[in-house]
């Protein structure tokens, strides 16, 4: 039985999702104190709690501690099983982190499965929906697995609401090489509204345009119609010839629209800059699924502290060799063996 702290590194809910995701792939049963130490609100929320239940579904689970505000959770996983799952966080919680928790596992069966998943689609602080489909899977999908990703209703916080479905074809995992983004091939800002001012969205495409320096016909705007409750978001995807990089910039009440264009600007141009392939955020995702394929390399920016934690919650339960070697100082190479 391992013993982890999760207020390790980060000091949130990402020790505790990858722990239940290489809990499942390998076998292992785990303990867990201090969960989300680090957090202002401690202890499990209800998209965390979510997590852990799929988690306990996907794997025929025992579990002790899977309530809410629980800082332990002990979790012994007895048999892997492939299906469909519907999965709804009940709140505003990201339904993409608690697809994060199982999928390892999903890709890791040997039938196909289905799920579908509800909450939040669209939250600060998580993989929103568009990186997701247009980011992660599709290299995921060059390391062998097919999956995709249909979204049918977005959720932004604090409504939630969201609900998209997943298709999971799992196969071998095999290594990756990822050291070059190539070029550039298409470039896109859209800021989207739903449920508030169309002004909102006009002014964060007038001044990301501006910042970017991005052509007319690059930047657009979208209102949402379909949606639970409000929200605004300004998503910027560069699609190179091996990689595409997704960043998102939230709203949120007494943010001025300037600001949340000035954010995903700053990260767009720190990406372009540095002429890398992997961004900041893409790092901590592909660590797991490198390690998982036992081998690959990317380069990326320096890694932040989800990516560190990351490193650590998975040496718990896998051996691999992970190595960091800093090209220049915004760029770093990650190598994985098995």
């Amino acid at each position: 039985m391992l013993r982890i702290d999760g207020s390790r590194g980060e000091g949130g809910g990402q020790v505790l999702r990858t722990s239940l995701a290489l809990s499942l792939v390998t076998g292992t049963p785990f303990t867990m104190t201090n969960i989300r130490a680090g957090r202002a609100k401690p202890g499990l929320l209800r998209q965390h709690l979510t997590g852990v239940k799929a988690a306990e579904a996907v794997g025929a689970a025992e579990v002790s501690g899977a309530e809410l505000g629980s800082k332990e959770l002990t979790f012994r996983p007895r048999a892997l099983a492939a299906g469909s799952y519907h999965f709804a966080v009940g709140t505003a919680g990201s339904a993409t982190l608690v697809l994060q928790t199982v999928l390892p596992a999903l890709l890791a069966a040997t039938e196909p499965s289905t799920l579908r998943l509800e909450g939040g689609t669209h939250n600060p602080a998580a993989p929103p929906f568009d990186f997701l489909a247009r980011a992660y899977l599709p290299i995921l999908r060059k390391l062998g697995p097919t999956v995709t990703a249909t979204l049918e209703r977005p959720g932004f916080f604090p409504a939630g609401g969201g609900k998209f479905h997943v298709d999971v074809r799992p196969a071998p995992m095999k290594p990756l090489s990822l050291l070059e983004r190539g070029r550039v091939l298409r470039r896109d800002a859209k800021a989207v509204v739903a449920m508030i001012p169309f002004d909102v969205a006009k002014r964060e495409m007038e001044t990301a345009g501006a910042l970017l320096k991005w052509r007319p016909d690059e930047l657009r705007v979208e209102e949402l119609k379909r949606t639970t409750g409000p929200g605004n978001a300004l998503v910027v995807e560069v699609e190179s010839e091996h990689v595409t990089e997704v960043f998102t910039a939230f709203g949120e009440r007494g943010k001025r629209a300037e600001v949340v264009a000035e954010e995903a600007a700053g990260e767009v141009k720190r990406y372009l800059n540095a002429e890398v392939p992997v961004g900041e955020h893409l790092c901590d995702q592909l660590l797991l699924l490198f390690a998982l394929a036992r081998g690959g390399e990317f380069r990326t920016l320096p890694l932040d502290g989800h990516s560190v934690t990351q490193l650590e919650t998975m040496a718990h339960f896998l051996d691999v060799k992970v190595d960091v070697r800093e090209v220049s100082r915004e760029v770093r190479e990650v190598v994985v063996r098995g």
